[in-house]
Parts: structure tokens; C-alpha cells; sequence
């Protein structure tokens, strides 16, 4: 799947850069994101991967400032020349949706029980086009027609008479139908078998390539990160560790503990990481991956900077935080 025109020397459409996120607890500060620099281009699909709890959705959730009260943000989330970390409310409320739409992880949670199916996907017309109730149902039937879902009463449904499948699909309805811009997709296949997973993705994928819309996906499923996107970035304790074309990083993973995640593949010989992940209150000094490292040495113990390396083939430029390179 290829990026429509993108090109390396494309201004990005959406540039997150030094994004820092706590969240202050009982337990703690929690450091859930650092200094995290991401690009996403016209048209491109981007991968964001790694271990759960490493902090993907939390940045996700950042752009469209829907963090707890309990969250201190620092940084900026540049989007048509502007810092969406610095707008209001009802500001934002203009941009969800319209611009940068999210496909959650938890449809059952996300979409209301007591509320059929059609009216939570016209919903958004009714309130950003203010298209009357008859026409934006309508128009939600059609959008559930392209997903597959325009028989055995879908529309008419409650979320709780549907299957998980089913749901997830209603959620990518009603995050598509007002062509967003940009298609936030937060472990989409989560909770769902591995054929289903993949049908949902390549619907995202062949959405986002109808719409001309550029999609963000967060997931732990490096196959489905491989297969759907043009780049991916790996995050490790909150932070980028590698950026690069998707094909490129599975062949010639830089960072160790990108090399470490592709060896836990089953294709791979299934090898576990060896340790555990860092606690994000109190993660360690230098290169968060340094105790789980096989390559540390002892300057591993200062936080390395994030390198770009030039890439050999002509494509984009790949990036790793390693004192490897």
C-alpha cells in the first residue's frame, strides 16, 4: 500500500515534535510519553508499534486532547498551521471528527448500547453539516454499504445485538462518514481473531486510499503494522526508538529492541524479550532499553539522541535512538 504522492520533501500534514506527557497518581508520576517526534504526510499510512503500555494510544489520545484531568501535556501538535494542543475546547470540538477522526480500541465502550447503529453514524452530519435526520441516516446506510454491512439489519441494530466484528465496523462508519482528513485507528484489532483483524485493516486501508485520507494506526500487531502501512515507528517506555518504510524496518531493523520485537514473531522463532518492561514512574537513566540490551555498554548509560540515518535505496531517511549509530 502506497502513499498517494507523498514524497520525502512533502511538508507533513500533521507534525508532532518533543510531545511529553505525565500523568500525576497515587503511586506516582507517571512518564507515559517523551519527547515523542512523529510525521504524518498527505495520504500516508503510519504505524505507530510496540508493547502495550508503551504509551501509543496515550499519544493518540494527544492529539485530540483527550487525556484525564490528570494529565500535564508539553510540546506541540502542528495540524493546517496550527497547534492543537494550545486550542480550546470548542475549538477542538470543531476539528473531531471533521478533520482527525478516531476509530477507538473498545467499540463496546465507545459506542452507546441504547442507541441503533444508524443514528450513531449520522450522528456527526446532524451536528458539523447540520444535515436534517432523514438524509444523514441515509447517507450512514450507504456508508455501512461500502463496509459490507448493508444487509440483515445492521443500521437498525443496537451495538449489544451485533458481534464485535460488526461493531468495529460501525465505529469506522461513523469515524469516515465526514471524510476526515486524517483516520486515527487505536488498535483496531484488538479482541478480534486474526482473519477479522485483517479484513477490518484492509477496509480501513481501502477506505483511507478512496478518501485520499491519511491514517494513523496504533497497534502491537507488527504483521498488521507491515502489511497496512508505508512507515512505522517503534515506541519503547514512552519513547520513538525507530523510524522507517515499514518493508525496510521488518528487513533491517536498527534499534535492538526492534530487532528484539520482530524476534518474538513466531516466524521469527518465536524468542521473548529477555526481562521486563521499565516502570513508566521510574524508568532507568540513559537508553531506556539499556537492562534488556544484549549490545549495552557502558555509554549506554547517557539517553542517546534520535539519529537520522540516510537511507541507501533513495527512499526516507530512517531514524533510531541508539548509540549504535
Amino acid at each position: 500500500m502506497s502513499r498517494l504522492g507523498a514524497t520525502p520533501i512533502d511538508e507533513p500534514l500533521l507534525r508532532i515534535e518533543g510531545l511529553s506527557v505525565t500523568f500525576d497518581t497515587s503511586m506516582g508520576r507517571v512518564r507515559a510519553a517523551q519527547d515523542v517526534c512523529l510525521d504524518l504526510f498527505k495520504g500516508e499510512a503510519l504505524a505507530l508499534v510496540g508493547e502495550t503500555g508503551c504509551g501509543k494510544s496515550v499519544v493518540a489520545n494527544s492529539i485530540l486532547q483527550l487525556l484525564p484531568g490528570n494529565a500535564s501535556v508539553r510540546g506541540s501538535v502542528i495540524f493546517s498551521g496550527r497547534d492543537l494542543l494550545s486550542l480550546s475546547e470548542r475549538e477542538m470540538a470543531e476539528i473531531r471528527g471533521r478533520e482527525i477522526a478516531i476509530v477507538f480500541q473498545n467499540p463496546s465502550l465507545a459506542l452507546n448500547p441504547i442507541i441503533k447503529a444508524e443514528e450513531q453514524i449520522a450522528e456527526p452530519l446532524q451536528i458539523h453539516r447540520h444535515l436534517p435526520r432523514s438524509l444523514s441516516i441515509q447517507m450512514a446506510k450507504d456508508m455501512l454499504r461500502r463496509l459490507g454491512l448493508g444487509m440483515g439489519g445492521v443500521a437498525e441494530s443496537y451495538p449489544f445485538q451485533l458481534s464485535g466484528g460488526m461493531n468495529q465496523r460501525v465505529m469506522i462508519a461513523a469515524a469516515m462518514i465526514l471524510s476526515p482528513r486524517i483516520i486515527i485507528a487505536d488498535e483496531p484489532s484488538k479482541g478480534l481473531d486474526r482473519l477479522l483483524a485483517r479484513q477490518i485493516a484492509e477496509e480501513l486501508g481501502g477506505l483511507r486510499d478512496k478518501m485520499g485520507a491519511s491514517l494513523l494506526l496504533i497497534t502491537h500487531d507488527l504483521l498488521l503494522a507491515r502489511d497496512i502501512s508505508d512507515r512505522i515507528s517503534v515506541m519503547y517506555c514512552g519513547e520513538v526508538v525507530e523510524t522507517g518504510e515499514s518493508q525496510t524496518v521488518f528487513d533491517h531493523p536498527l534499534h535492538p529492541y526492534t530487532k528484539a520485537l520482530l524476534d518474538c514473531l513466531p516466524q521469527r522463532g518465536f524468542h521473548p524479550i529477555p526481562g521486563v518492561s521499565p516502570s513508566m514512574i521510574d524508568p532507568p537513566g540513559g537508553c531506556k532499553f539499556y537492562p534488556r540490551c544484549r549490545y549495552k555498554h557502558d555509554k549506554c548509560m547517557q539517553r542517546p539522541d534520535m539519529t537520522r540515518k540516510r537511507c541507501r535505496h533513495g527512499g526516507m531517511d530512517r531514524e533510531v535512538r541508539c548509540w549504535l549509530y
